[in-house]
């Protein structure tokens, strides 16, 4: 059992999590049969900012000599020209809570038919329910704003396998057939009322909103089913050479009704090297292990159910026959040829250990294209009832290096060293979007935003990340500034060309992660060291708070005065290297010798997480969303949260 409570930096902010989990092994008919049966249940209350991106932004621009306590009528005073802020205090006011749980309940049986024949089956069973309620006071929104929201998921799984193993003095054979089948189902309804004349109730009596939007209630329900099939052979020869052949079918609900089934076949080897005759006079290499494998998945592309039928939904109102009436439309195009995206992966790796495996190296290359990927079109109305269009047309590509290293140059009974270290390096093209469905050629923006500036004070388009055909997924395309001059006035500005041009990406080429551990006697210390290099941020941020035009309605930035630069345009003046390391934490032990009847171990230990990070990065923290493909990719845009150290302790007894 476990409970969890954090609190943030902003005072609003708080979660809780209570845990409890339980898992019994049983034993039965000589060990003939096991049975393994899990259940674990969890609660968790969230209360969160509705809008942390305004707060940091009001936070650090509104004017700092305004009163810290509401008027008599309840209001903060507003600077009513900056439109962008509000008093961070009055947005502190607005409330956002989310309340789960969620139920688990799994069981695992083997049944040993043979010394060669092993049945499996397995069943599990899942529950969740979420609950989002959010309340807007009449004090920072016009008339408040009450929602409520509430969500049931099942997920229903179960699975049955038969394998066959045996093993002779030269071959290990095993063969495997296993069926599955998932059932999930979703279900839920919100409310969203307005026009309050108290805030005094919130979001706990929807009823004191006198106005309910037409769309302001709502209900679903969503099914979808999957059914698998994988058959595996793998042999095994003379202990060193191993091939792995997979077969595997796959059936999903949400893809048409002609193209339900995927097959996905994949063929694999291994070499264990080392264990070549001519290779045993190496005394000094442990284990060499060469591996090659090519193969096929099936993708789902995170889509929702029903994707693939023409769907009839509710889409407004209309007075008629002197009452109100609500009108349905078609808000999507069948598509019965909707199938899974297939991703052809081939790699090669290798393993090494040497000198009694303290020093261990791995390494491993792959490259894989994925076609048939699901994008929404723009089609024209008609031929097509609906002028979006989910299609199986682009295609992507993708390689990466990773390298995994570990040396333990100390080893005695009471000093012992390990240091770990793994790289990642890696590549990604999106190849194209365009291409034909049943004779219609569809095509698709070679170039798009994905990510924006938000704010006052910008110039022409904000869209700073985009997507773009024959580039990395998330590249900044932008104006090339060639610096800061000054008019005839002495004003200055940034001097920045028409025209823009790749000039980085927002994910990181390289990613490291490294592990240190040092044991001296019964004191041990432990350090997490993460990096990401090779990628951009856009400094969304100092470009806000530079501008000195943003004065009287907006604070700005220390040393902007000086600088005084009135201008916000957009351009790569503000793009900067985000390389970064940060050392996650470092945790300290002692393992307490002692002797006792019924304690058999005894362990303290402190910790300290976000301790230091190391960055050319002039921003608050490199730390931002460098891999998420949403609005806020690669942009430090008065949107992250100051970076803060926590510190733990911790008792460990083993009775």
């Amino acid at each position: 059992m476990g409970f969890q409570r954090h609190k943030t930096v902003i005072k609003t902010q708080d979660y809780r999590n209570i845990i409890a989990k339980l898992d019994i092994t049983q034993m039965a008919f000589d060990n003939h049969l096991t049975v393994d049966l899990g259940m674990v249940g969890s609660v968790q209350k969230r209360d969160y900012l509705p809008f942390p991106q305004q707060l940091y932004y009001s936070a650090a621009t509104f004017n700092p000599t305004f009163p810290d306590f509401p008027e008599v009528d309840g209001k903060y005073d507003q600077v009513t020209e900056a439109l962008w802020i509000s008093n961070p205090l009055s947005l502190l006011e607005m409330k956002q809570n989310e309340d789960g749980g969620h139920f688990n309940i799994h069981m695992k049986a083997k049944v040993d038919i043979t010394k060669t024949l092993t049945l499996r089956a397995f069943g599990s069973y899942s529950y969740r329910t979420d609950d989002d309620s959010h309340y807007y006071p009449t004090t920072v929104w016009s008339k408040g704003e009450a929602y409520r929201d509430h969500e049931k998921s099942e997920d229903l799984r179960g699975n049955l396998s038969l394998t066959y193993a045996t093993k002779k003095k030269n071959l290990e054979l095993s063969v495997m057939a296993l069926a599955e089948a998932e059932l999930q189902r979703k279900t839920g309804f919100n409310v969203t009322v307005t026009n309050f004349s108290t805030d005094a109730f919130g979001y706990d009596k929807l009823s004191a909103g006198a106005t309910r939007p037409w769309d302001g209630t709502d209900s679903y329900y969503r099914e979808a089913r999957m059914e698998s099939f994988l058959g595996r052979a793998q042999v095994t020869l003379w202990d060193r050479y191993t091939l792995t052949v997979n077969a595997r079918g796959d059936a999903s609900s949400k893809f048409g009704r002609n193209h339900r089934w995927g097959f996905f076949p994949s063929i694999s080897g291994a070499w264990v090297i080392s264990r070549e005759r001519w290779m045993q006079s190496l005394k000094w290499l442990s284990n060499a292990k060469l591996r090659i494998g090519y193969g096929l998945a099936g993708s789902q592309g995170g889509i929702d159910s029903y994707n693939s039928m023409q769907l009839l939904a509710p889409n407004g109102v209309v007075p008629y026959a002197g009452s109100i009436t609500t009108t349905l439309g078609i808000i999507r195009n069948s598509n019965p040829d909707l199938k899974w995206e297939v991703k052809k992966t081939f790699n090669v790796g290798l393993d090494l250990s040497m000198w009694e495996k303290r020093i261990a190296l791995s390494v491993d290359y792959y490259r894989s294209k994925t076609t048939d990927m699901l994008y929404v079109y723009t089609v024209p109305v008609p031929p097509f009832p609906y002028d979006k269009f989910l299609a199986n047309l682009g295609s992507m590509q993708n390689s990466g290096l990773e390298i995994g290293f570990g040396i333990t140059p100390l080893r005695t009974k009471d000093v012992e060293l390990t240091i770990n270290m793994n790289w990642s390096f890696e590549r990604n093209k999106l190849l194209a979007l365009d291409g034909d469905y049943n004779g219609q050629h569809l095509t698709a923006p070679q170039s798009k935003g994905i990510s924006a500036l938000w704010g006052a004070g910008f110039h022409g388009s904000s869209t700073v990340v985009k997507q773009i055909v024959g580039e990395p997924l998330g590249v900044f395309k932008l104006p090339h500034c060639k610096g800061i001059v000054k008019d005839s006035e002495g004003l200055k500005y940034y001097d920045v060309t028409d025209e823009s041009y790749v000039c980085g990406q927002a994910t990181p080429k390289a990613v490291m992660g490294s592990n240190i551990a040092l044991r001296y006697r019964h004191w041990d210390i432990t350090t997490q060291i993460n990096g990401a290099f090779g990628h951009k941020i856009y400094n969304g941020t100092a470009l806000s708070y530079m501008n000195v035009l943003s004065l009287p309605n907006y604070n700005i930035m220390k040393g902007a005065p000086e600088e005084a630069i009135m201008d916000q345009t957009i351009s790569d003046y503000w793009l900067e290297n985000g390389d970064y390391v940060n050392f996650d934490y470092v945790t300290v032990g002692w393992t307490i010798p002692i002797r006792m009847k019924y304690i058999q171990g005894l362990r303290l230990s402190v910790s300290v997480n976000n301790l230091a990070t190391i960055t050319g990065y002039s921003g608050v923290t490199p730390m931002i969303n460098s891999s998420v493909i949403n609005g806020t990719l690669g942009i430090d845009d008065k949107n992250v949260m100051p970076a803060y150290r926590s510190y733990t302790f911790g008792l460990s007894m083993k009775f």
